[in-house]
């Protein structure tokens, strides 16, 4: 039985690849839906349908807990499905809720009053759908006050990263990051909401300034995945290799998913 990373495209195998390292004897069985990326300019009911369609593949892979690697799936989708969807013996797991953690300094079952916490100024970059759930905003004000989130949606960046031009995804992140600067001169955090943009992440750097602290999720969940297998072994059966599953041409994403790990990744048609 392996764990399930599902994601609109190939931004997942940031978080992939960072549970990789921190738990190599851990099988892992990622599907790209690469036929319908972008997911961040679709409305909450087709991400919702589309994300369903992915998760209930990976259970037919033999997965019994699957990370919704993609914010866009995160923020439309995940609560509405863990409500009424997701059956007893199965999981299904979001992006959110570690970074939240490490913001805020505190646990999700922490349910405490919100208190201040060590930032007020924080800058969000994400998918226009993420932001216009403001789900990230949602959840940071359960825990968290005095906290300024200025939102950045970042149009166009995750098609240029899934179609493998890096040069218009670095300019595009670029004017992104000015945007935000001006409606928000001097962020202290940033929070690169899509998984995409790990991949683009010192070109984030290098615009904010060394100043500013740039959280990204794919270690915080490597790290949160870490410990939420020490407390329910259950999820895992019988170790498996590692499958690589996409909606869209396998060889032009193994490619494009090669180049981006620095690995040879081999997709299969899901």
């Amino acid at each position: 039985m392996a764990v399930g990373i599902f994601d609109s495209g190939l931004g997942g195998l940031t978080v992939l690849d960072a549970a990789s390292k921190r738990l190599p004897d851990v099988p892992f069985a990622y599907l790209g839906d690469n036929q319908h990326a972008p997911y961040g300019v679709r409305d909450a009911q087709d991400v919702y349908e589309l994300t369903c369609t992915g998760v209930s593949r990976l259970w037919d892979a033999g997965c019994d807990l699957v990370i919704l690697a993609c914010n866009t799936a995160s923020a439309a989708a995940l609560r509405r499905m863990q409500e009424s969807w997701v059956p007893s013996d199965k999981r299904v797991l979001g992006v959110f809720v570690p970074l939240i953690e490490a913001l805020t300094e505190r646990q999700w079952g922490d349910n405490s009053p919100p208190r201040e916490v060590s930032v007020r100024n924080v800058a969000l970059f994400a998918t226009p759908a993420t932001v216009a759930s403001r789900a990230f905003q949602r959840e940071l004000a359960f825990r968290a006050i005095g906290v300024d989130v200025e939102a950045q949606a970042c149009g166009g960046v995750v098609d240029a990263i899934e179609d493998g031009d890096m040069i218009l995804a670095e300019a595009l992140v670029r004017s992104h990051v000015d945007a935000l600067k001006r409606k928000m001169p001097s962020p202290e955090a940033a929070i690169l909401g899509c998984t995409h943009y790990p991949l683009m992440q010192d070109v984030f750097q290098d615009a904010l300034g060394p100043s500013v602290k740039v959280y990204s999720q794919a270690d915080l969940v490597a790290e949160s995945l870490e410990d939420y297998l020490a407390r329910h072994p259950d999820k895992l059966g019988d170790s498996v290799s590692s499958i690589f599953l996409t909606t869209g041409d396998p060889r032009s994403v193994s490619d494009r998913a090669t180049q981006f790990l620095r690995r040879r990744i081999v997709f299969e048609q899901a």
